[in-house]
Order: structure tokens, then sequence, then C-alpha cells
């Protein structure tokens, strides 16, 4: 990121609505983007497509810093986007994420690399 440029964060939606240990689909200026809200109550957000098999990320099971592609098995860490499982070898965007006041917060500015699927 150029040091001229700033981050916005967008409100998303209040924390309430975003169970411990569940993965929520969000549209943000037409990106899917996969809120997850993990079990030792982190948030999250990574690109809602799997950059193996282009199906919804939202719908896989989270396991602790991870979450698993339901199709294939493909594991992403949560942090970095980075596959931690076959048969993906493309990291997926990740996202910034705060939390103020009891509400989500998300950057629509990825903060890993453009090699990274769901460059557009």
């Amino acid at each position: 990121m150029d040091s001229t440029e700033t981050t916005e964060f967008i409100r998303v939606c209040a924390l309430t609505d975003l169970p411990v240990g569940t993965a929520v689909r969000a549209e943000i200026d037409d990106t899917p983007i996969a809120l997850v809200h993990t079990d030792t109550e982190e948030v999250f957000a990574i690109y809602d497509e799997c950059s193996h098999a282009a199906v919804a990320l939202s719908e896989g099971e989270i396991e602790g810093c991870t979450l698993e592609c339901w199709l294939h098995g493909s594991r992403f860490d949560l942090r970095t986007g980075e596959p931690t499982g076959l048969p993906a070898t493309v990291p997926v965007r990740v996202y910034p994420v705060e939390i103020r006041d009891g509400d989500v917060y998300l950057s629509t500015v990825p903060h890993n690399g453009p090699a990274a699927a769901g460059d557009e």
C-alpha cells in the first residue's frame, strides 16, 4: 500500500449477528467476504471463494484459525489466507477487521499479496 493511501473501515454487522464458531457470507462492494468468528472469539474476514474450486468458503468448517472448504477439504489460514491443506495451492485474500463498540468493521483493502485469489 502506498503511504498516501488510507485504510477505511466500514461497518458490516453487529458482533452479536456473528455467533462464535460460525462463518457468514457478506457482499461488500460486490466482493464476497466470509466473516468468521472463531471459538477463541477472534473475528476474521477472508475472500469467500476457494482458490481451488470456486465454491463458498463460508459454508465450510472452522477449526482453530483455519477454514476448510466443504467441497474438497482445502484449508486456509484465516490470518494469512495461505492454504494449509491440499488441493488448494493459491492463497485467498484476507481483510483487516476491527471490533468497535460491539460492531464488526472491515477494511476493503486486503492485507495480503497480489498473488492471492480474489483479484478482480
